[in-house]
């Protein structure tokens, strides 16, 4: 029994450093154009790249209008195309029509290739 304990004392320092790498294989938003909180002209096009590949068909966002001068409604989904990098870690936005100033918000959702889900948001002022 004692040559047991020096073997299972292994094991489960083993499964100690191992599980947080595990839970790290989630995607992570790593960085952001135009980035969050940030303030400018309109971009092109909104990117955004995470720490592990996505799974594509189950991934997206949304980009919102939230606030603009002598806006009395609410939020307004603004139409997009996304497309993703052939890495499947990048993923970019691209408006239909050129961002006008105002507030604007991405609430992005994604999966990656270990299917675990994310989601976040970010913002920004066009000026």
């Amino acid at each position: 029994m004692s040559a047991r304990r020096p073997i299972l004392s292994t094991l489960f320092a083993c499964a100690g450093l191992l599980a947080p790498m595990v839970v790290s294989a989630h995607a992570h938003l790593l960085v952001a154009s135009p980035a969050d909180h940030s303030r400018g002209p309109a971009p092109a096009h909104i990117d955004m790249s995470f720490s592990e590949a996505l799974l594509t068909p189950v991934s997206g966002a949304e980009l919102i209008l939230t606030a603009m001068p002598g806006m009395s409604m609410g939020p307004v989904t603004v139409p997009v195309k996304t497309s993703f990098a052939d890495d499947a870690k990048s993923m970019s936005l691209i408006p239909a029509r050129p961002l006008i100033p105002g507030s604007y918000r991405v609430d992005w959702h994604v999966v990656s290739v270990d299917t675990h889900p994310r989601k976040g948001s970010l913002s920004f002022q066009v000026q």
